[in-house]
């Protein structure tokens, strides 16, 4: 054949479904909307936790220095005014970077709550813009409904299809969920919908080298930010007009499929048929509803039941650091997989990433927060390196089998200290972590906690006690005005 057909197919069935989740589907669960709430409230709390970090800060603002956009969407804790698509860049940059915001684990891993860059942005502008003309400003029920829309598109995508076995970085998920819920935001009909979803296959993807051994490094803190900033920029050309790409991710040899997701699921790279998307579930409000949250330790996800293992233990352990002749780790495979490294460290994106470094932060200090991955205090305790030199991992069948069954979603680890006099630790197993849907009562008092202490160093008292109102009132949080909100986390 010297030619190619040239009939222009319809949009993917793929990209299809996921339009029609977004414009059609009704959100009836209320157990949806309360952890939304939660999800908004810890994200913002987050954002704000960042602030302090100046690798985070410096990185903020608008691209010309001094620029103010009239309208534009405010960044919290700040004084900027910035267009959409640098906004929702520095608002998802500052929601990750202390890698202590809600996780999604799967398949796929990832951190939903990274759609809120563009969600924020976006609602934020129009909000400003239509009380401007004199018109209803958009609500924080809108945002709502777009994060439960956006959490629900990423965690399900991810539930059966990993991205991670092909080299790509799972943030190609949060600039297509951005993609179609920023163009439900704006107006966008279902051909627009279907336009912006085909771009963002289409788009160039992230690889993963910058969170793995050797190269781990701060891009991984805003990696989700640029995903959910592109997102806005895509949207933004097809409601210029801008035609999208009906096969973006079936077409024969330059689609999505056959570039780039050809190994994945199990799929060989001489089989002739691509691997194709699996959705283990249609979408609804699963992914919200399960969601896990970070309440205690800005730590990758995979290590988090490892780390209040490890904190456990601290009392029985102080003291007789110096006798630890091995310690014991069990886990499942894809904390293996992504978080086991032994070797120097470079810097804090590195450290929080290592399940060795956090359970030995764990054991002797009893705790875990984000000065311990600084490089200063690092190489002031010359310790962890040798303590964490004697864990050995390894990878228990029954915690990997878990972690993917629907039922349970459990992230289990255990934790055992053995002492050169012969004598050990009981194991501590935690299978669930603090914040998991099955802990979830447990976590609301200390996850309010974490949102009051990252307002503090901003905000006056009164300012940061109205807040707290705010969210511990869903009505009158779904009725305020998007822009009024943002008015609330900015500085002036």
């Amino acid at each position: 054949m010297t030619v190619e057909t040239n009939v222009r197919p319809e949009y993917d069935a793929e990209l299809q479904q996921i339009a029609d989740y977004v414009l059609d589907y009704s959100i009836e669960s209320s157990e949806a909307w309360t952890t939304a709430r939660y999800c908004l409230m810890d994200a913002l709390g987050c954002a704000m936790l960042a602030l302090k970090v100046p690798e985070c800060a410096r990185l903020l603002g608008p691209f010309v220095k001094g620029t103010k956009v009239p309208n534009g969407a405010r960044v919290p804790g700040t004084a900027y005014r910035l267009d959409t698509v640098k906004a929702a860049w520095d608002i998802g940059t500052m929601i990750r970077w202390l890698d202590f915001n809600d996780t999604w684990l799967a398949a796929e891993w990832g951190h939903p709550s990274d759609n809120l860059g563009g969600i924020l942005a976006v609602a934020d502008h129009l909000s400003r813009l239509r009380a401007a003309r004199k018109r209803p400003p958009l609500t924080m029920r809108t945002v709502l409904d777009a994060l439960i829309r956006a959490y629900e598109i990423q965690g399900v995508l991810a539930l059966e299809n990993s991205f991670n076995r092909v080299g790509l970085d799972h943030v190609v998920l949060v600039k297509v969920a951005s993609a179609a819920v920023v163009a439900k935001l704006q107006g966008a009909d279902r051909d627009q919908v279907l336009a912006a979803l085909s771009h963002a296959w289409v788009d160039g993807q992230a690889l993963r080298t910058y969170r793995h051994a050797p190269n781990t490094g701060p891009r991984k803190s805003w990696a989700a930010g640029d995903a959910t900033s592109r997102a806005v920029h895509l949207v933004d050309l097809v409601l210029r007009g801008e035609p999208g790409v009906p096969g973006a991710l079936t077409a024969k040899k330059w689609g999505f499929y056959d570039v780039l997701f050809r190994r994945a699921n199990g799929a060989s790279t001489t089989d002739r048929e691509p691997a194709r998307f699996r959705f283990q579930r249609p979408f609804g409000t699963y992914v919200v509803e399960n969601i896990l949250f970070k309440v205690r330790y800005p730590a990758e996800f995979h290590s988090q039941t490892a780390c209040e293992a490890a904190v456990a233990l601290h009392p029985r352990v102080q003291g007789r650091v110096h006798e630890i002749e091995r310690i014991s780790v069990r886990t499942q495979e894809s904390a293996i997989r992504i978080i086991s490294k032994s070797g120097p460290l470079a810097n804090p994106s590195d450290r929080d990433h290592c399940l060795q470094y956090i359970i030995t932060v764990g054991l002797l200090w009893g705790d875990l927060n984000s000065r311990h991955y600084r490089t200063q205090w690092h190489e002031a305790h010359p310790l962890i390196d040798e303590v964490r030199a004697k864990i050995d991992v390894r990878e228990e069948a029954r915690y990997s089998k878990e972690y993917h069954d629907p039922d349970k979603r459990s992230i289990a680890n255990s934790v055992q200290v053995h002492f050169t006099d012969g004598t050990s630790t009981d194991p501590i197993e935690i299978e669930y972590p603090i914040g998991h849907r099955r802990r979830r009562e447990e976590s609301l008092d200390v996850l309010r906690q974490k949102f009051a202490d990252s307002l503090e160093p901003h905000f006056p008292v009164r300012r940061r006690q109205r807040l707290a109102r705010l969210f511990d009132d869903p009505e009158e949080l779904e009725r305020t005005p998007v822009h009024r909100f943002m008015n609330r986390l900015v500085l002036e």
